[in-house]
Order: C-alpha cells, then structure tokens, then sequence
C-alpha cells in the first residue's frame, strides 16, 4: 500500500462598548492474548483519476481586517482600543462570529449527509470557546483523559465524541466507557487496555478501528500522521489480527466504523479522497466477514492561509464534495474532526513592541510576546502573518519579530517587512486561534496570557484570566 499521494495531480466603529470580567486497579491478567495471525486483507490502492475544482472564493470577510483610516479592527472593534483598555501584557484576542461562520460553513458542506462534527479540543481547550462550538452542535474529538473531562464539563453529548490517542491510559478508558463516547483502537496494547476498561466499567463499548492508510499528506513531517512510520494507528496488514480479536470479545466490544487521519494543514484535498476510497475498500473487507460498520471518519486537517496572499485553498465544501459520493455509495455516517480550520484564523496574539535594535546585519523587532505564549514558528518553522495594529509612516525595513525568551529560537516571524515601529505599537500574529494557546507554557516564567473575545455586539469579554506568578507558588503550598 505505497504512499498514493505520488501519483495524484493537484491541480467600524469606536470603542465604546464595556469590558466585561467574567471572573481503577488493573486487571491482574492481560484481557487480550496476543497471537500471530495468517490470514490477511490484500487491497488494491485506489487512486483517484480526477482532481477537484475549488470553489472560487467569495471575497473573504475576515474577522481582522485594516480600514481605510489604517487600524486593524477585530469586527469593528479597533484593536488598538483593545490593547488600551486591558492590562499590559500579550492577551489572545478572539473573533466569536467568526467562529460561528466557520462551524455554518462545514454544517452548510455536509446537509444531506448523517453527520458528526468533531471538534479537535486539542486546538484550543478554553472552555467558553468549548462550550460555543457545542452550542452550535458540534462534537468532541478528545486525546486526552482531561480533555474528555472538559468535554462533559461543557456539556458535550458523549455519543458525538470521540477518544482518539496512540497511548490511552486505562482509567481514562474506563471513564470514556462509563460516559458511552467512541472509542478508537489504535494498538494491540490499546485494544487491551479498552477489554479492560469495558470489563471494569461493566459496558460495552463502541469501538473504531483506526486504519493507516499509508498516504502521504504532504505537509511538515511534525504534523503528518497516516504514513506508514507514524506512530499512530494499525497497518493494514495486522487488521485481521484486530478482527478475530474483537470477534472473540462480543461482550467487550462493539465495532461500528474504521478511522483515519492523515495529518494537519493539509491543502490539497484530492488526499481525502484517495484515503476514503482506501477506507470504504477496509470497510467493504470488514462488512464482509459480518461486520455491521455504520461510520468512516475521515479526521481532519484542514489548511487554513496562514501567508495572507491571497492563495485559493480549500473550503469545508470543497473537502465535503471530494468524499460525499463515496460515503454515499456505502451508507455510512460521516465523522470529521477540524480544529484549525474550525479556530485557527479566528484570533491574533497582541502584542506590545519593546524596541528596535540591530546586531550585525540583522534587524530586530523585540516584542513583549514570544515562543512561550505562541510556539509553532519555533516548533514547526511555521509563517504566521504579523502587522502593526496602527498605521505608520516610518521606513520599512526587513525585521525578524522576536521575544524576550531566553532562546536563540525565541522569534515569531523571520525577514518580515515592516515599517519601523516605536516603543509600546500594537502589533499582532495573525491565525493564534489553534494550537498556539493550547501549546503554551510558563518557559522563562512568562504565564500565560489573558485571552479576550468580540461578541456579536462588539463588547470585548474576558474569556480567560491570564496566569499570573502567584498562580505559580500556589504549586508549592503546604509542601
């Protein structure tokens, strides 16, 4: 099963409005027996002939956008504004309707298809942020015992989520069992483990099988998951190991769809459709040998346009399409599982710039703002676009937008052009929304910043109180 990908051709008003402050033992004997199996599935790869047509765009109305006096506004709200009336540190600024508009657009991409949209709490886990999405009807995609419990925290109907996660502990399991959410199979050991949590909790459970299928999602190698070195998932070539083990444990374990994920900013959406004709080929084997499966879930993964030029990617509607005629053709349900296009380009990271300086050949921009609250330039050599809040008529130069982190690595952006800004200028990462404050940390001290949102009438709410040092010597209380 070669990675198939080789083959595929891809073709405003002022601020007026108030802040508001919302201020198990284990089982002492293996439930599963490991054992070698001679019998396996032989499929033939299916690579699409066709490539998708992307739907022109409409002109894009983005959450952040400059007017014509110079200043960039979160939907009509000044950001500057923003920064005036908040206390003076990085603070993560939030658009609600624009997260809104992005859960319409997949709702819109899957009518006529029985359907679960799984959000991937792993993005961004604020609970207020959590709880909209579940207003709007979506699902949870969890990977973590805590992120299952937040899920129920927030209300989360536990028969559209999802327990995905290459190294499940047992008592997470049990409480995902006991709570009736999907659970995906991703090992021998893990199978194990979820006989065991169903033999604790007294309950069957709904499992998936989650299938790598081997395609090569083209993206950064940090972020690619359904290639056959990734430590995610069973080869196809130990699924009927997986078969005769759920067969021989009818009262443990219910199996109802295959599952896959490629990886993340995947733009070429051609790869969901080669990966589902794989997964209905698995599904089609599966059936056969009496299986009644009823759900492919195709992950996520989603891109988003992090460079801000203008570059035609694909929308929920285009994904949906690639894979609608397919999951028709089998009647099965339909789970994805976006998180990035769901919240990434719903927020920036505010900023404040502490000075200019040069060394050498290089310019740098020093922001109060750094690898700490927002990581993935540093982790992943990942663009995301930076401006100033305000308009400025000083020499443009070629800066690196660096933080106060004591790291080489400690930057934001790299040879950007940028008019040279003063001491205390607004100035903002563009796209934070997804696994910027969800992978920040407390490196150097700095605690993590405050997060705010625009409402729908234009108030700005805190949605997160930022971390402050007294939080940090609460850990040594008592001690």
């Amino acid at each position: 099963m070669a990675a198939v990908a080789n083959s595929l051709s891809y073709s405003p008003s002022p601020f007026t409005k108030s802040l508001k402050n919302p201020s198990k033992p284990f089982l002492s004997k293996p439930c599963v027996t490991l054992k070698p199996s001679f019998k396996n599935l032989r499929l033939t790869a299916v690579v699409s002939e066709k490539t998708t047509t992307l739907t022109p765009p409409k002109a894009f109305d983005h959450c952040f956008s400059k007017s014509d006096d110079g200043f960039l506004y979160c939907e009509g709200l000044k950001v500057q504004d923003a920064i005036d009336s908040v206390e003076k540190r990085p603070f993560y600024l939030y658009s609600k309707p624009q997260i809104t508009r992005n859960v319409e657009a997949y709702k819109q991409a899957l009518e006529g298809l029985d359907s679960i949209i799984g959000y991937a709490i792993k993005a961004n886990n604020n609970l207020k942020i959590i709880e909209h999405l579940r207003k709007l009807g979506c699902g949870a995609v969890l990977v973590s015992g805590n992120e299952l419990r937040l899920a129920l925290k927030a209300g989360y109907d536990p028969t559209k989520c999802i327990f995905n996660g290459n190294g499940k502990l047992l008592d997470d399991l049990v409480l995902a069992v006991q709570e009736g959410v999907f659970v995906n199979v991703d090992s021998e050991f893990d199978l194990e483990n979820i006989v065991a949590a169903s033999r604790i909790a007294g309950k069957k459970v709904n499992v998936l099988l989650r299938i790598n299928p081997d395609v090569d999602p083209q993206v950064h190698a940090y972020v690619a998951t359904g290639n056959k070195n990734s430590k995610f998932g069973i080869r196809n070539e130990k699924l009927q190991w997986f078969l005769d083990e759920v067969k021989a444990h009818p009262n443990e374990l219910n199996l109802v769809g295959a599952h896959c994920h490629l990886g993340s900013t995947i733009t070429k959406v051609d790869i969901f459709r080669d990966a589902a004709l794989l997964m209905v080929n698995y599904i089609d084997q599966i059936r056969a040998e009496g299986f009644e499966l009823s759900y492919l879930n195709i992950g996520g993964g989603l891109g988003i346009d992090y460079y801000h030029a203008g570059a035609i990617l694909p929308t929920p509607m285009d994904l949906i399409n690639t894979v609608r005629e397919i999951v028709v053709s089998r009647g099965l349900k339909l789970i994805i599982e976006p998180g990035r296009s769901l919240i990434a380009n719903t927020c920036c990271l505010v900023n404040r710039v502490t000075g200019v300086k040069t060394n050498g050949t290089k310019n740098f921009i020093v922001i109060d703002g750094s690898m700490s609250e927002l990581i993935r330039p540093s982790l992943y050599d990942a663009y995301q676009h930076i401006e100033l809040v305000s308009p400025s008529d000083a020499e443009i130069s070629t800066f690196d937008v660096v933080g106060p982190v004591c790291e080489s690595a400690d930057f934001l952006g790299k040879n950007r052009e940028l008019p040279t800004p003063s001491k205390g200028t607004g100035l903002v990462v563009h796209d934070a929304g997804a696994y910027c404050m969800s992978m920040s940390s407390t490196y150097n001290l700095k605690m993590r910043p405050p997060e705010y949102w625009v409402e729908e009438d234009g108030s700005l709410v805190k949605i997160r109180h930022g971390e402050t040092f007294d939080d940090h010597l609460r850990f040594f209380e008592c001690l």
